[in-house]
């Protein structure tokens, strides 16, 4: 009998297939029928495959079938990965598929012009927040596809953005979704933390996916700050606002206690819809400094609810311009004593740094060709001179090479149409 277990994985048995759990983020469903053809056709033998505690059982006694099998599901698990919390089919982005990491919103690196960079790893949420900005989460109408970045192809060209922006960097771990379903998360932040550039790292999350042992490892691994995205206090209005009927509130404000004990500095950063959780901007300043919160950086990082084209725009939620939102926030400032609330790049030691230099220029036209399926539907990811560009309103298909339109090229993220 060939008992098999892979590296920061484990099986579950489906009854007509096995579930591969990698990295506890992501997931590939394998047919046993198809396992055991290969098998099959490989040894002439037709064995029984199911999965008990983790591990893939096998009842043949050939060592030659567990190398084999290893090699199989290795070599298809490309084909099959989907992330575990969305659903959605995974690409994985390596060097042997030279995807650049430059030049898209959704995964890589992002250059703003300051000493932050903003380090984009995967795709996909757990929570289906109300008013997310992408519409994202299982229960997103739009986003198609999800993708994770090899955490080594990352560093590579973190490295050279890096060595072009200079020393005194922070590297921002955010994204289309929460930042912790990277599969490599604490190897990131380590790797991170050890760069010679990098003073800061620090992190969006929703703190879900927080564990004692996973707080533990991100301590130790080096981050520095988390911000903290808690948008209610009141466990039912939170379940409305975050869109999950499981969502656990008590369990989120317990790790971001966990976290200020563990010397992670914890910023609270409501997204506050005028007439909805408002009145709870006491309630959030009195928990952060019940907890610690804001050691080294502002304790709270209060957000003005506005709409986006491609997000969830619910009809409960108020805009309120955002003169009248700093208002609130300095009245806040007074009434409770808590400051700053009206936060400025200096309170994190943000300042202007010289951009990377754009490649293209907005109305140019150039040929490029198709790389990769994009995350909306009439969307694709293009490559030229090393930049990724997402053109939108195409039916082009991977491998097609086009001439498109750069109609954006801010923050040298770029967004073109085809001619």
């Amino acid at each position: 009998m060939i008992k098999l277990k892979l590296p920061h994985s484990y099986f579950e048995d489906l009854g007509e297939g096995i579930r591969l759990i990698w990295r506890d983020t992501l997931y590939a469903d394998f047919e046993k029928r198809l396992l055991v053809r290969a098998i099959k056709k490989k040894y002439r033998v037709k064995p029984e495959i199911t999965a008990q505690n983790g591990y893939l059982l096998i009842n043949v006694d050939n060592p030659d079938v567990e190398k084999f099998i290893t090699f199989f599901i290795q070599n298809n698990l490309g084909e099959f990965l989907r992330n575990r919390y969305t659903r959605r089919k995974i690409i994985y982005i390596h060097e042997g598929i030279s995807v650049p990491l430059l030049g898209y919103n959704a995964f890589g690196l992002i250059d703003r012009g300051t000493n932050l960079i903003q380090v984009r790893g995967s795709t996909g949420c757990n929570l289906s927040c109300v008013f997310c900005s992408v519409d994202e989460g299982p229960y997103s109408r739009s986003r198609r596809i999800d993708y994770v970045v090899d955490v080594d192809y990352l560093m590579k060209w973190f490295d050279e953005v890096a060595r072009f922006k200079g020393k005194g960097l922070e590297a921002h771990l955010d994204g289309q979704g929460e930042p912790l379903l990277y599969p490599f998360i604490v190897e990131l932040v380590q790797t991170l933390k050890e760069h010679p550039n990098v003073d800061i790292v620090s992190m969006q999350s929703n703190g879900v996916l927080l564990n004692d042992k996973l707080v533990e490892e991100l301590a130790e691994a080096g981050l520095d700050r988390i911000n903290l995205s808690v948008h209610s206090l009141d466990p039912e209005k939170a379940k409305m606002l975050m869109g999950m009927k499981n969502y656990d509130l008590n369990h989120v404000l317990d790790m971001a206690e966990a976290l200020v004990n563990a010397g992670i500095d914890v910023l609270l950063a409501p997204v506050i819809i005028f007439g909805v959780n408002d009145n709870e901007a006491e309630a959030f300043i009195e928990f952060a400094r019940k907890i610690g919160a804001g050691k080294r950086w502002p304790a709270l990082g209060f957000q003005n609810y506005v709409p986006y084209k491609f997000g969830r725009n619910p009809t409960i939620a108020k805009l309120v311009p955002f003169k009248k939102f700093y208002e609130w926030l300095r009245e806040l400032e007074k009434k409770t004593g808590m400051k700053p609330l009206v936060l400025r790049p200096e309170h994190f030691g943000m300042h202007r740094r010289k951009f990377i230099p754009l490649t293209f220029r907005a109305g140019e036209v150039i040929k490029a060709e198709i790389v990769l399926p994009g995350r909306i539907e009439g969307e694709m990811l293009a490559v030229a001179r090393n930049r990724l560009i997402e053109v939108i309103n195409t039916n082009a298909r991977v491998g097609d090479k086009i001439k498109v339109k750069i109609v954006r090229t801010r923050h040298g993220i770029y967004v073109a149409t085809p001619v």
